[in-house]
């Protein structure tokens, strides 16, 4: 893929997403949210986009992150094939059927 078709992939995942301010800094930069986000745009552009998310709340200590999920999932449908979110058992009343 061409820098610029790579470029202008990314900057409409990020737009998608309300985090277009996060694409020019670099990982220490960056707060958990936005890293996360950044981890999980890379996911979804590789070929088969399968998504696991092991133990959200080791990445996103300063975040409510079920909503946080359950946005940002919502707002990437269509652009992956399957995501698995691996938590503690305990944590399974935190997420929504799906």
């Amino acid at each position: 893929m061409r820098y610029a078709d790579a470029a202008d992939l990314a900057w409409g995942l990020l737009a998608l997403l309300g985090r277009t301010e996060a694409a020019f800094k670099r990982d220490p930069d960056l707060d958990y949210e936005a890293r996360f986000i950044a981890k999980l745009l890379r996911a979804v552009i590789l070929t088969p986009p399968i998504i696991l998310i092991d133990r959200p709340a080791q990445m996103l200590p300063d975040t409510h992150y079920p909503p946080f999920l359950d946005t940002t999932l919502a707002a990437l449908e269509g652009h992956f094939e399957q995501c698995w979110i691996v938590d503690y058992p305990w944590n399974e009343p935190l997420y929504a059927p799906r």
